[in-house]
């Protein structure tokens, strides 16, 4: 699975182009973000995709020198999980 790196966005699509695993973390102010949206194709859940996807995520934020607030719900869990990557997060 080839995840495609943008600056406030990571993404997988399939063999047609249709997007199937996204997660967006739109620009606040100065260096801040927040992850608003993460998205696993339902054929794929229940594989660990989404955690991987979380771990481009945070690879992607860390790599642009930001802070991050998460209100989607599975990206605040996921950071509940790893506090190793709370690094990032904005409280």
């Amino acid at each position: 699975m080839e995840f495609i790196h943008e600056p406030n966005r990571v993404y997988v699509k399939d063999e047609r182009g249709e997007t199937i695993v996204e997660a967006t973390f739109p620009n606040l102010a100065g260096n801040e973000v927040v992850i608003d949206h993460t998205y696993v194709d339902p054929i794929l859940r229940g594989k660990g995709v989404a955690s991987e996807l979380m771990e481009h995520v945070y690879d992607e934020i860390k790599r642009q020198g930001k802070k991050t607030y998460a209100t989607c719900p599975y990206a605040v869990a996921w950071f509940r999980k790893h506090p190793d990557r709370a690094d990032i997060l904005l409280k």
